[in-house]
């Protein structure tokens, strides 16, 4: 019993220590102090307080120093102490965020950098130089001599190695700090192994120097870039109000490729520092133009994630950039969402090619990935066109990539068209951005008008939604006062659920676009639900607000789950923001316009659509001719089209005997990514589970090659499982843990196999000895008696004697 009662107090204090690990109390507090820093300081020091650094507005850092850096409870003794304090209008201590890293001066004018770039990565740095369509259309910006000069970005990160020699030319001290550390130095803490690198490698995405024959070179590599160390450390909300708030009228562009865990069941985001942060940054950052936040979406996809709960990127005040592969796919890593903007292209899989960029200790490295290294790039093309007018709000660069994002040769089964003729996908937002697109857009862009907010409680409240059923509710808008024209939209929702990875929810605009605000998350077995939490929408961009607007919440799982109330929060422009019929119709010379079909079946059709005058993209969503590798041949000899026996406007309905039919086409074979499925009327390509890279069924036990990042683990002949390298020690440990489990069940056994043997012998023993009693003594002779009798006379007792 004391054994059960150790071993329940031993789980129960690791549970303790895991949860703690996120949610514990460290030594810092925020307070909120009228009068100045002077004053601020003075109280510090009167209650045993380190003055750190002002956070913002009226808000100070504080660290004591005689509170634990983490406990599991807070100290309430020194917070009443200060609290108490005339001089303190409101304090709080800080407690300890999980924040992940999102991996996994030149010549100006006109000028050729095609043929004179001497950079020793730059043949490798496919993503800039593969020519249009199939990169980001950087160098036509470059060639208008648009390098982003003027412009400041800064990474929120872990530290930037200042002195590298493809950086410290374009580092500008004044975009940063270190805010783990409390000084004005953001280089990074080393180790053995270099854990330190990340915002290194982000920062040479943007502003690594050109043409100096070394390593690579930066989309906005006449920009100034600076780096906030603040990742390597205790994160608090103090600590990212600090660093989002930092220097923001020197700074233009954040760019952050961090956020809460990955792991398909956490819900969290800025809490009221950081969030006041945001607004002070959108409102007042730039001499009113407004910060601008570029937030990587996250690289969950493995984990079922969903980018819409994660407050950072689910915020209206940040361009939130998910990642494309080389051969224009979804990321295996990738986390579908309606908030995400637009994408950039980053890594994939096996076999595709990494982002190039710095790397610490002076070095280069071609293997920087996941979306940690999209949202960078993405910075530095905002950088480009802040050069291009410095008069861009934070609002303003939204709409123009919106506008200028293509979604030509990016593949995805998601692809709808708005109600204002927009392609939009959950996977790539409204598509890869285009650099030369935005430059030549923010040149002639006039200001939007200004945002307004228009908040609706829908009347519908406590509704239960049973069962694998689901709850359909219509919200009708009537007006919207200052909002005619939509930008964001988001539902605040709050509904409880016995676990809410089984929820999924969507909203139908007026004009039909259908987003899903949360897809399901079978990693999320929370209680808790959702409590006014702001689901966020981008699809909806241009549309009108007027109208029904229908939410639609399923539950998947066993139990009763309750609706207890939502509305809406439009927000979007009275006048319409579309100043020049031009901006949303400007037809390159020679460029034809099509729609992106909502499976991306029909590229194929419009291949043969050449721009014959420049290379240069202009306008919005323009198809290139130049399509995906795989369908590139001419249409008449188009797999597609000789495979189909049946056609639609949305591609193939049916293909022929030998034929397979995946995503509306016929192939001979099917992709990699999928296995042939026999129907009875058709052939059929089904995609793999998420886990193969490769595989001949539908189980992740069926498995026939891994992605890069995972091991095989044999399950059965030609067929395997494949397991993350970050869950080897896992595997491993349960290796040896059954292993020790059957030896100690073996010596268990023998042991009381041994005790049992010596019990029974021990009872026949004494079986014995009860069965036959006392030994009876012989009956001595009158001779033995005469002569004890002698002996006892004379004293002997001995036959010696």
């Amino acid at each position: 019993m004391c054994t059960y009662k150790w071993i329940i107090s031993l789980s129960f204090l690791l549970l303790v220590t895991l949860e703690g690990r996120t949610r514990a109390w460290s030594s810092q507090w925020a307070a909120h102090i009228e009068g100045g820093p002077e004053v601020a300081q003075q109280v510090a020091n009167d209650h045993g307080f380190s003055y750190r650094s002002p956070i913002i507005g009226d808000w100070y850092h504080f660290d004591h120093k005689l509170v634990k850096k983490r406990s599991a409870e807070p100290h309430l003794e020194i917070h009443h102490r200060l609290v108490k304090d005339s001089r303190v209008q409101r304090a709080e201590q800080q407690r300890i965020k999980s924040r992940q890293k999102r991996d996994y001066v030149v010549k100006r004018g006109p000028i050729n950098f095609r043929t004179v770039l001497n950079d020793d990565r730059w043949p490798q740095m496919w993503y800039l130089n593969r020519g249009p369509g199939l990169d980001m259309n950087v160098q036509s910006a470059w060639n208008e001599g648009i390098t982003g000069h003027g412009v400041v970005v800064t990474i929120l990160d872990d530290g930037l190695e200042k002195d590298h020699p493809d950086i410290f030319r374009n580092y500008d001290p004044q975009a940063s700090y270190d805010v783990n550390s409390y000084d004005d130095d953001p280089m990074p803490r080393y180790d053995y192994l270099n854990s330190n690198r990340h915002g290194t490698r982000c920062a040479g995405e943007v502003a690594a120097t050109a043409n100096n024959s070394f390593c690579a070179v930066g989309v906005a590599f006449g920009a100034g870039v600076g780096g906030v160390r603040m990742l390597d450390g205790e994160v608090t909300d103090a600590v990212e109000a600090r660093s989002l708030s930092f220097n923001s009228q020197h700074i233009d562009i954040y760019s952050a490729s961090w956020g809460p865990d990955d792991d398909g069941k956490t819900v969290d985001g800025p809490g009221e520092l950081a969030t006041r942060a945001f607004m002070e940054g959108i409102t007042k950052g730039r001499n009113g133009r407004g910060s601008i936040f570029v937030w990587a979406s996250g690289n969950g996809g493995r984990e079922h994630d969903n980018c819409n709960c994660d407050g950072y990127t689910n915020s209206i005040w940040t361009l939130s950039i998910s990642s494309a592969t080389e051969n224009g796919l979804v990321p295996w890593y990738s986390e579908a969402c309606s908030s995400t903007l637009a994408t950039t292209y980053s890594s994939g899989s096996l076999g595709e090619k990494q982002i190039v960029t710095i790397d610490l200790n002076h070095q280069c490295t071609s293997s920087h990935t996941g979306t940690s290294a999209s949202a960078p790039l993405a910075a530095g093309i905002c950088a480009l066109a802040l050069e291009a007018n410095r008069d861009l709000t934070w609002r303003d660069m939204q709409h123009i990539v919106v506008r200028t994002a293509k979604p030509a040769n990016l593949i995805a089964t998601d692809w709808v068209t708005n109600g204002v003729g927009r392609n939009v996908s959950h996977s790539f937002g409204y598509g890869l951005m285009d650099a030369a697109a935005m430059v030549q857009l923010a040149k002639k862009w006039q200001t939007v008008p200004e945002q307004h907010k228009c908040e609706i409680l829908a009347p519908h409240k406590n509704r239960s939604i049973p069962s694998r059923s689901q709850l359909s509710l219509d919200f009708h808008v009537k007006e919207c006062t200052g909002v005619n024209f939509l930008e964001h939209v988001q539902a605040k929702i709050s509904l409880s659920a016995s676990r809410r990875g089984d929820l999924e929810i969507t909203l139908m605009s007026p004009q039909g676009t259908k987003s899903t605000l949360l897809a399901k998350r079978p990693h999320d077995n929370s209680k808790t639900g959702f409590q006014q939490w702001p689901f966020m929408s981008v699809h909806t961009w241009g549309e009108r607000p007027h109208g029904t607007w229908k939410l639609e919440v399923h539950n998947e799982g066993r139990f009763v789950a309750t609706l207890n109330e939502w509305g809406l929060m439009l927000y979007g422009t009275k006048e319409s923001p579309d100043f020049d019929d031009e901006l949303d119709k400007d037809k390159h010379p020679g460029m034809i316009h099509v729609d992106v079909p909502q499976n991306n079946a029909d590229l194929d059709t419009n291949k043969h659509l050449i721009d014959t005058e420049n290379d240069a993209w202009s306008g919005r969503q323009q198809v290139n001719p130049i399509s995906h590798p795989e369908a590139q041949k001419p249409t008449s000899e188009n797999q597609t089209s000789r495979g189909c026996n049946s056609f639609s406007s949305h591609g193939c309905l049916g293909c022929k005997s030998g034929w397979y039919f995946f995503e509306g086409r016929c192939l001979l074979e099917c992709p990699s990514v999928t296995y042939p499925d026999h129907d009875e009327s058709k052939n059929i390509c089904i995609p793999c589970h998420y886990s193969c890279m490769t595989c001949a069924g539908p189980s992740d036990i069926d498995c026939t090659s891994c992605h890069v990042d995972s091991n095989p683990t044999s399950t059965r002949a030609e067929k395997f499982q494949c397991i993350s390298k970050s869950l080897d020690w896992k595997i491993k440990s349960s290796v040896w843990f059954r292993r020790m489990t059957v030896l100690l069940g073996f010596n268990l056994v023998f042991i009381i196999a041994v005790i049992m043997y010596f019990l029974f012998i021990h009872s026949r023993n004494v079986q014995k000895i009860s069965n036959k009693g006392y030994e009876e003594l012989p009956i001595p002779s009158k001779e033995d008696e005469q002569e004890i009798s002698h002996k006892r006379s004379t004293g002997c007792t001995s036959d010696s004697e």
